[in-house]
């Protein structure tokens, strides 16, 4: 009888052990499949399947992609709530701060949108278009001095993006600063054409 009792322990514990395994291991073979599902395109699909999921089973890297899927949705609101949840999971996560910066930067919250961009610079200096966006923020609030040195920046890290010169330029001419919007416009010319080809 105590023999049996062990073993009927030993199997339990087993049991037990087994399934945590599994379902630890399912979550990781549940996010590579909705992974899958959204970079086939089938956004409602992938949505789907997040929203089933309980909430605190969701890591960051999901709240992140439910706030894509939202905006892919055109669901702004919803993408905003999900990339704060990102955010709250993952502090230093630049990419959640970035698209929660362009929604606002959309809504025309342009102090939002700027500390939003400015965590996302702090957690990624060498993205250019951390500071391009910055510098649109500050263009929205008629801060020329500021949107300029942002702009300068993003240039910095990718001089050949016409739409940098362009807003260069916008600063420049408001800042009285002919020179500098000349050499901007003249670099606008310069890569538009490039892009086009």
């Amino acid at each position: 009888m105590n023999k049996i009792f062990k073993l009927t322990v030993l199997f339990l514990i087993f049991t037990v052990c087994t399934n945590v395994c599994i379902a630890e291991k399912s979550f990781e073979d549940k996010k590579k499949e909705i992974i899958v599902v959204y970079n086939s395109n089938n956004t409602e699909e992938a949505y789907r399947m997040i929203s089933k999921m309980a909430e605190d089973e969701r890591d960051y890297e999901l709240w992140f992609l439910l706030g894509n899927l939202s905006q892919d949705l055109s669901n702004d609101t919803n993408a905003s709530f999900f990339w704060q949840k990102s955010i709250m999971l993952k502090p230093d996560f630049d990419k959640a701060h970035y698209n929660l910066a362009n929604v606002y930067l959309k809504e025309k919250r342009y102090n939002s949108a700027i500390n939003e961009y400015k965590l996302a610079i702090k957690y990624k200096k060498d993205f250019a278009y951390y500071y391009y966006n910055l510098g649109c923020a500050y263009l929205g609030l008629k801060e020329y001095k500021e949107a300029k040195s942002a702009f300068e920046k993003a240039i910095k890290l990718k001089y050949d993006d016409s739409d940098f010169y362009y807003n260069l330029a916008f600063a420049c001419k408001n800042l009285n600063d002919d020179k500098g919007m000349k050499t901007a416009l003249d670099n606008y010319e310069k890569y538009k054409d490039k892009k086009e080809i």
